[in-house]
């Protein structure tokens, strides 16, 4: 298995995406806090993909 590390310095806390686990991710599915580091370890054959949305409200 090979996996990446996580680094969150965007002002916000991360939630993870629970097919993240269903999809053979291992990692500790808790919120991602501001500065916090988080390793995913992924299955074999597989890439990383990273999809972060924006909730905030709109400024318009």
């Amino acid at each position: 298995m090979r996996g990446f590390l996580f680094y969150i310095d965007i002002g916000r806390e991360v939630s993870i995406h629970p097919a993240t686990k269903e999809h053979g991710t291992n990692c500790y599915m808790s919120t991602i806090k501001l500065l916090e580091q988080r390793i995913f370890t992924l299955p074999e054959n597989t890439i990383h993909w990273i999809k972060l949305w924006d909730y905030a409200e709109s400024k318009g």
